[in-house]
């Protein structure tokens, strides 16, 4: 049978684990250039309704260095759900390609792109959750941190696609997750629900950012008005108004703490350029992950490595 990657908890804890592994495993091998293509003669499919850089390079680039080609098909070139439906492109891309990564805006085309695929199917992203990213994230806390147990994550903003994923972490990893964010910018109440009632980690909503990141190991943002929100900007600038990530804040939690930072970043707006730039920031690093990250994630889906 197929496997997709769509959420975090498609993967049990030990399977985490196991691409945690694989991808300092990948990423080795990159850096001593080595002969390593487990995906020769093979082809992705990369779906992009919503565009991106950091996902466009990490896929395209990592597939090829895997042994790979990797097609990019951009939103005037596949109108899925609109010019197309969501399960005719599922079954003709599939009959094309060995694997599909679809970036798109609603959670229920890659649901339904997944569905009707004869193959596997990652997603790049969704307005609902951002699991490519957080699987990148929790890899670059490991390398930085030695262990990924029972850490104070605090994320400072709008409760958004990313803290969606970060509850799915919760499912499959002891943490204490804060999201701190203004008053009617909660993340959704139901997967928040979930994450709670898995009993492995503390989840908490607060509305005041500088006593949430007391003791904070990670210190995490994003724009405060993301792609299909910029309309909202000016009225979101008044309610983020607070919540900025600086020196101030960043010395509030007392200890060694990482700031993260999905990109792209505003700087000086939800976060300083000062701390952008700080011995504190790993958001490069972060970055640079998502290609190790997302490598390991097609290659265990794939392989069952």
């Amino acid at each position: 049978m197929k496997r997709d990657f769509l959420h975090v908890t498609d993967f049990t804890t030990d399977e985490f684990h196991e691409v945690l592994d694989l991808a300092s495993e990948i990423k080795a091998k990159f850096k001593r250039r080595e002969n390593y293509k487990p995906f020769k003669d093979q082809t992705l499919a990369m779906i992009f309704a919503k565009p991106s850089a950091r996902t466009r390079i990490s896929f395209e680039t990592g597939f090829y260095r895997m042994g790979g080609h990797a097609l990019y098909l951009g939103p005037a070139d596949i109108s899925m759900g609109k010019r197309e439906a969501v399960k005719d492109i599922a079954r003709v891309v599939s009959r094309y390609n060995d694997m599909i990564m679809a970036r798109v805006f609603a959670h229920a085309h890659v649901l339904e792109l997944a569905e009707y695929a004869s193959v596997p199917v990652v997603n790049g992203l969704t307005d609902f959750n951002h699991p490519c990213q957080i699987m990148a994230d929790i890899f670059t806390i490991q390398e930085h941190k030695k262990s990924v147990k029972d850490l104070k994550i605090v994320y400072i903003g709008d409760g958004n696609n990313i803290v969606h994923s970060w509850f799915e972490l919760a499912c499959r990893l002891p943490m204490h997750f804060i999201c701190a964010c203004p008053e009617g910018y909660t993340p959704d109440e139901k997967i928040m629900e979930t994450a709670r009632d898995a009993g492995l980690s503390t989840i908490e909503i607060s509305h005041d950012p500088m006593s949430a990141v007391k003791d904070a190991d990670v210190i995490y943002t994003d724009v405060w008005a993301s792609m299909g929100q910029k309309e909202e900007i000016d009225e979101r600038l008044k309610r983020f108004e607070g919540f900025q990530i600086n020196d101030r804040l960043m010395a509030a939690t007392g200890k060694n703490t990482l700031f993260m930072h999905c990109l792209p970043a505003e700087r000086d707006r939800e976060v300083t350029d000062s701390v952008m730039e700080s011995a504190a920031s790993v958001v490069f690093d972060e970055a640079e992950n998502r290609m190790h990250a997302q490598n390991a994630v097609m290659l265990k889906i794939t392989q069952n490595a």
